[in-house]
This record gives C-alpha cells, sequence and structure tokens, in this order.
C-alpha cells in the first residue's frame, strides 16, 4: 500500500466514522435515547493496527476482534490507552486461555462449557470475565448461540460459575433482503432482553443488547440495542480469507 492510498484509507475511516456517529444519534435520539447511551463498537477483523488506532483517534472508545488469532498478532499493536478490547467472535473452549487476560468482554458465549472454561480460566487470573451470552434468534443451523427457548436455563447455570458476570445478551440475525424483516428478529431480542430483566436473576445484569451491524445498525438502535458492532461500514469493504 502507497503513502498516498493510505492517506486515503485514513480520510474514508473519518468520513465514515463520523456519518456513523451521525446516524447512531440520529437514531437513537428517535428512539428516546442519547448518543452516549448507545456504544459504538468497531469490528476491526483483517484491519491494520494504525487504521484502527487512526479510529481511536477521533473518538473510536470500543474494539472487537473475531479471531484469537488475529488478536494476538496486533494485540501489542492497539492503542489501548484509549480504547477497550473485546471479543465478539466464535470463541473456542481451548483458546480462552489465550485472551482472558486481554479483553474486557467476551460477547459470544453460547453454552455452559464455553462458560465454565471462562470461568476456570478468570479464576486461575484472578479476574472477573465480563461476558454477553449470544443467542441464535433466528434459529439457523449454521451459526452458533443459545436458542431462545433455552436462554434461561443456560443463564441459571452460568450464574452460579465464579469469576464470571453476564451483562446481557447479543445476536447475529439472519440476512434479510428488507429492513423490515431483520427488524422483527431485533424486536425479538428487545422483548427477550426485556423480559429477562425483569426476572432479576441473581447474578446476571441486563446492562448490553449488543445486535446490528454495518448494514443494519440503525434499525437496531430504533429497536433497542444499546451496543452496535460495525466493519465494514467503518473501514469499507475487506475480502475475508
Amino acid at each position: 500500500m502507497t503513502e498516498r492510498s493510505f492517506s486515503e484509507v485514513l480520510d474514508d475511516v473519518e468520513r465514515n466514522y463520523w456519518e456513523i456517529t451521525e446516524n447512531i444519534a440520529r437514531a437513537a435520539e428517535k428512539s428516546g435515547r442519547k448518543y452516549e447511551d448507545i456504544l459504538f463498537l468497531a469490528a476491526t477483523k483483517t484491519v491494520e493496527p494504525k487504521v484502527i488506532n487512526h479510529a481511536v483517534s477521533l473518538g473510536l472508545k470500543y474494539i472487537g476482534e473475531n479471531k484469537v488469532q488475529e488478536l494476538l498478532s496486533k494485540y501489542e499493536e492497539y492503542d489501548l490507552k484509549n480504547c477497550d478490547l473485546q471479543f465478539i467472535g466464535h470463541l473456542q473452549t481451548n483458546k480462552v486461555r489465550q485472551i482472558i487476560d486481554k479483553v474486557s468482554m467476551i460477547q459470544s458465549v453460547d453454552s455452559v462449557k464455553l462458560a465454565n472454561e471462562i470461568s476456570k480460566q478468570s479464576v486461575k487470573n484472578s479476574l472477573v470475565s465480563n461476558i454477553l451470552i449470544e443467542v441464535n434468534i433466528g434459529r439457523e443451523e449454521n451459526k452458533s448461540g443459545v436458542l431462545a427457548e433455552e436462554l434461561e436455563e443456560l443463564l441459571g447455570r452460568v450464574s452460579e460459575m465464579p469469576n464470571i458476570k453476564v451483562r446481557g445478551l447479543m445476536t447475529v440475525p439472519p440476512i434479510c433482503e428488507k429492513k423490515t424483516d431483520v427488524c422483527k428478529f431485533f424486536d425479538k431480542m428487545q422483548q427477550l432482553f426485556i423480559d429477562i430483566s425483569a426476572k432479576k436473576m441473581d447474578n446476571i445484569c441486563m446492562d448490553y443488547l449488543s445486535m446490528g451491524m454495518s448494514d443494519d445498525y440503525e434499525e437496531a438502535v430504533l429497536s433497542g440495542a444499546n451496543m452496535v458492532r460495525i466493519g465494514s461500514r467503518l473501514f469499507g469493504r475487506r475480502i475475508y480469507r
């Protein structure tokens, strides 16, 4: 990448960043909230640390990686003095130990087995790990996440584990041609979020509802999300290997 083309990439990121923040603010206002009520997390898969750090310099406070190996390879280059690092992808139990002390939250917990390993490694490292429970709201066979009707049972099991704290729910809805269709899944998640909050389960806090990505983050905010995970809309379309 030439110096000129790299500069153009940074310029694009800057324009995209301010456009996204304006869109989030507008959607938040329509939903009766403020921009500050919505956590804007940048999904940084395949993005160079220099580009990530440029977004952080603009005011981005949260970044999320999907792959353990990529997170580890970039870890020393993140500007972690000015941003918070989370893990947002599918996590294998045998890799929990590699990131347990490097991320502030694991967003993709969908089984007792994974939660138990996070608890085990958290105890070993003398820390408390924040997690979100991933819900397969579209009941898609090729996606991870607990089914809605199994959510409460999983929450009950996880609530008894030491050094682990549930902070909310996360989902990746099915790809929909119409915005109205994806909103139906967001609305279902919002209702789950409300229902679980009302139960006031021990050691379960419904602080975050993480849903909405580059193509539907405004709809997610309108449906009640207070955390959105945006990648390509910020950094441009990327080629995944």
